[in-house]
Parts: C-alpha cells; structure tokens; sequence
C-alpha cells in the first residue's frame, strides 16, 4: 500500500463525505478516518462508524482504546467493513481522550500499547500501524521514543506516523500542542535509520511541495493534516508532482459539479447541505471569487431548505482562470 503521502485523521473533519470528496481530485493519497474509540463501535451504532463509500480506498481507520480485547474485536469489525488498514491512536493529547486513558497519554506505558499492538496484530490480516509523538512531558528524550518503537517493532507493528513533537499533557490544550512545543523532525529520520526496515511517516507543520519532497529524502512518507484541510485542491497539485503517471487534471469547478450528485444523493438521505459543504468553503482558496463563494454557502447552506442549487448558484462567483 503506497504511504507516501497520508491525509490526516482530523476530529470534525476527516468524515466520509470529505474523504469521497478528496477522492475525486486525488487518487494515491491515504486517506484516514476521525478517530473512533472502541466503546462506540462495540456499544454505539457500527454502521454509522465503520461505513464507507468503495471510492474512498485506500483507507485507514484510527481507533482509540486501550484495553487489548476490546481493540482486537474492533480491528476484526474494521477489516470485515473492507478498510485497508486500522491505526492505534497513541499521539491525541486532548484532555477528553486522556479522560478515556488513551491516545498521547498511552505512551507512558509501552509495555501496555505493545499488548494492544498484539491483540490487533493476532486479529487481523490487515496492516496494523501506530500514529504517535516522539514523546510526552518528561518522557521526551530520543531514547525514550526510540525504546518505544523498539517495542512496538517487537509487537509485531512495522508501520509508524510520527508528529514530530512531543505532548505536553495537563499544560496545553491540542492546538496548543500543535503551535507551542517545537518540531523535531531530525528525530523521525533518525528513527528511519535505526529501524531501516520499518515504514516511518512524518507528520507537523508540512506545509509546502518543496517541504514534501525534503521530507521523503529521509522517511517513507509524509502525513499532511490541516495544510490540507485549510485548502484541499492543494492535493490535486501533489499529486501532479509525485505522481505524475497517474494525474488527470480537473480543475476545482469540475470537482464540485462532479460532487454534486453524491451531494444531491445525501441530501435524499437526510444529511444537512451544511453538514457537507463546510468541507467545500475553503476549496476555491486564493482563485478570485473565493470570498463570495464562502458568503454564500454560509449564509444560505444551514436553512432547512438548503440544496444543491445553493452550491451552483455559489459557482457562479468563482473567476478560474
């Protein structure tokens, strides 16, 4: 399975409407689901967690947990809904996930996230992967995080997405986390040259194609999350540079009038216009128009009323040169 470029999991965001929608303009990236603990796929409704569109493949669904039975019997569900790979999430340092003992919190106890990696390993055919920090608090030295993937490596897991920063947990909020502890990526090469047999995906403030192709000079891929999300045809354009075999040029208009009948299929289904085009505001970024387009959509997507006619009539604004 080709990780070269991963679309991160992104609470609120990386649903399955967005992941559909990425899939028209993009076809090599690895898409990630939201996370989902696995009280809500045992207890909750499995249909509305695991489902998916054939389309959105490759796909990886992330789950967060920490009790190694309950993971293995999710893993077993994830791989019976037919997605290609299932994440242990041990990097998240939101306080309602540490409430739930798992997440970033979890790398304070490998031998515990090994045991997990186990039980998931033993359950599924499918690759299981784990998307971590290089360390949290005070377990925030090289040694640590490269003790730790040693024991993961032994677990029988060979696939790692790596934010290149450590958690700073009871002190930052997420977003926090995200701007005022500082990057480390010479910590993730390093990791790729001392486990050389091992796939190591770099993830944190990646926000450019020159940036992209630096970073796979020293790992295996790159895990691109709010750059994305901020201004997603930005996908369209890395898949031109790295994989130019398989690039088909559409521009941004033509990927929304093809959207449209999967919109118009929601919206039979009861889904909210608004619920799916919040993913569509940002898409015309830095095209002239770009404003008027996310005016009207905002102004006009949330009535009950709302249908597809709003995001023609939106188009209507965009100047594409």
């Amino acid at each position: 399975m080709n990780r070269l470029i991963s679309v991160a999991p992104m609470l609120a965001c990386t649903d399955k409407h967005l992941r559909y929608f990425l899939r028209l303009f993009s076809k090599e990236s690895l898409l990630f689901s939201e996370m989902v603990s696995t009280g809500a796929i045992i207890y909750g409704d499995r249909e509305r967690f695991l489902s998916f569109n054939t389309i959105e493949h490759p796909l990886v669904l992330q789950l967060g947990g920490d009790n190694p039975g309950d993971l293995a019997l999710c893993s077993k569900y994830i791989e019976e809904y037919g997605y290609d790979e299932v994440n242990l999430n041990v990097g998240c340092p939101s306080s309602r996930v540490q409430s739930g003992h798992f997440g970033a919190c979890l790398m304070a106890e490998p031998e515990l996230v090994a045991n997990c990696v186990k039980a998931m390993q033993a359950a599924v055919d499918i690759p299981v992967s784990v998307k971590t920090r290089i360390g949290i608090n005070e377990l925030n030295s090289y040694q640590y995080i490269s003790d730790f993937i040693e024991k993961m490596i032994e677990a029988g897991c060979s696939v790692f997405y790596i934010h290149a920063r450590i958690a700073l947990l009871g002190k930052y909020s997420p977003k926090e986390n995200r701007e005022k502890t500082p990057i480390n990526y010479e910590a993730v090469y390093q990791l790729k040259q001392d486990f050389p047999e091992s796939q190591f995906i770099v993830n944190g403030d990646i926000i450019s194609l020159d940036a992209i192709e630096q970073h796979l000079d020293n790992c295996d891929g790159v895990m691109l999350g709010r750059y994305i999300y901020k201004n997603p045809y930005i996908l369209a354009e890395i898949e031109k540079r790295f994989f130019p075999e398989t690039y088909k040029h559409k521009s941004r208009s033509e990927v929304i009038r093809e959207f449209l009948p999967y919109l118009e299929e929601q919206l039979s289904k009861g889904i909210s216009l608004y619920g799916i085009a919040r993913h569509l505001l940002s898409f015309f970024h830095g095209v002239k128009g770009a404003k008027l387009w996310r005016r009207h959509i905002s102004e006009n997507g949330t009535k009950k009323s709302a249908a597809v006619e709003i995001i023609e009539d939106a188009l209507q604004f965009i100047e594409e040169e």
